[in-house]
């Protein structure tokens, strides 16, 4: 039998080298670290998973009111408030007293 073989039963088994076990503790090394790397990436996508699902939440909230609102379009009381705030349009013979006191 060779130094630095173990017999197994019929089988020869030869020890591992130094060169060997610093290879295999150096992959086992980068393989930790790629690993913490790749949960790093994991949390970050979880976080802007979570941004972009409440940006879609506020986007539908906001078509939602813009939907209702295109229903409504041609509700009379709807463009009188609208030309008469946004416009500052008014009805024949109405008058229009602004407060100055402020």
């Amino acid at each position: 039998m060779i130094p630095g073989e173990v017999e197994a039963g019929s089988v020869k088994i030869k020890k591992a080298g130094l060169p060997t076990k610093i290879i295999v503790i150096a992959l086992l090394v980068y393989m930790a670290i790629s690993l913490l790397n790749l949960q790093e990436q994991i949390k970050s996508a979880q976080v802007q998973k979570e941004a972009v699902a409440a940006q879609v939440e506020e986007l539908s909230k906001k078509n939602n009111k813009l939907a209702s609102a295109i229903s409504r379009g041609n509700d009379p009381a709807l463009l009188q408030e609208i030309a008469r705030e946004k416009l500052g349009l008014v009805l024949p013979g109405e008058k229009i007293f602004i407060d100055v006191s402020n």
